[in-house]
């Protein structure tokens, strides 16, 4: 038993193959999930945005909006409520 097994020069095959993709990591480029996260998160950015832009754009240029008109019975009710009589009764 007197052989020596000498592993210095060389390395497993596994060990090769993951050296060279930690070296070849950065030259990539971007995550997939970090570039599908952007698109998503700046859509919704450009969704909000936009409503609120048109949201301002209403304000300024469509009229108010028109009260509801009051029925008959309901006006009554309010003048006697206030003590005035309705005229015709």
């Amino acid at each position: 038993m007197d052989e020596e097994f000498d592993f210095t020069d060389k390395v497993p095959p596994s060990f090769d193959r993951m050296g060279n993709v930690i070296k070849d990591a950065e030259a990539k480029g971007f995550n997939p999930g970090l570039i599908v996260l952007l698109v998503v998160v700046g859509l919704l950015l450009i969704f909000l945005v936009g409503n609120y832009v048109l949201y301002i754009y209403a304000q300024k240029t469509l009229p108010p909006r028109k009260k509801k008109p009051i029925s008959k019975k309901k006006m009554r009710k309010e003048r006697l409520k206030q003590g005035v009589s309705a005229p015709g009764e």
